[in-house]
């Protein structure tokens, strides 16, 4: 608002109150379903998951605060939502335990696509067997090289070639499976000019235009 003055000079007012704004996470707020066959045990520095696929943990910080209002839901909260380091660590932390839920009850499951002229892909026995910790399996795959490429799959990992240019990874841990597939991805990444290349999942691109003289 401005205030003329008899002056002809123009006087600007201010609002001197602050406007109020609530500090919060959507998804940190969100509450967690915890399935019957999933046991949850917290401790100050971690929150361990028991369930039909195994056992893992999760770090928690000291400020985040855990509590079931019914026998099956979990909410986490943290301390002072005033402070940005435990504001952002409020939705990972229950994005990384509903991760830990979902792995040990039902797994993860990642599909890896090979989109090229002669890319194939075949789950063989790994010849050094279960040397540097492997699974005794590998996988051989024809991606434009000149010679195949090996990759030996973890004992965490299980893989399934269910065609030849389609590999299917699953695993109980969200953030194993994302770097093995990552390892699998970076030996040959999709281009943008013919779209060849290793997808992971729904991973799209867009072609760019070749530039003629």
């Amino acid at each position: 608002m401005s205030l003329r003055t008899s002056f002809g000079n123009t006087v600007r007012r201010f609002s001197s109150t602050t406007r109020a704004c609530g500090h919060t996470s959507n998804i940190g707020k969100t509450p967690i379903p915890i399935p019957p066959n999933v046991t949850l045990t917290p401790s100050p520095t971690s929150l361990a998951v028991n369930g039909p696929l195994g056992s893992t943990s999760v770090p928690l910080e000291p400020y985040m605060q855990l509590t079931f209002p019914q026998p099956n839901v979990l909410n986490i909260s943290i301390e002072n939502a005033e402070v940005k380091k435990q504001r952002s660590m409020w939705g990972l932390t229950r994005t990384l335990i509903s991760n830990a839920v979902v792995g040990m009850t039902e797994g993860f499951t990642l599909p890896i696509y090979l989109v090229g002229v002669g890319y194939r892909a075949a789950l063989e026995e790994d010849p050094r067997g279960t040397i540097d910790g492997g699974s005794g399996q590998r996988l051989n795959m024809k991606l434009g090289h000149s010679h195949n490429v090996y990759v030996p799959i973890p004992p965490h990992i299980k893989a399934e070639v269910s065609s030849p240019t389609k590999i299917v990874l699953s695993c109980s841990d969200k953030h194993l499976l994302g770097l093995f597939a990552a390892k699998i991805r970076k030996w040959r990444p999709p281009e943008p000019y013919k779209g060849k290349g290793v997808f992971v999942g729904n991973e799209t691109i867009r072609l760019k235009a070749i530039k003629k003289k």
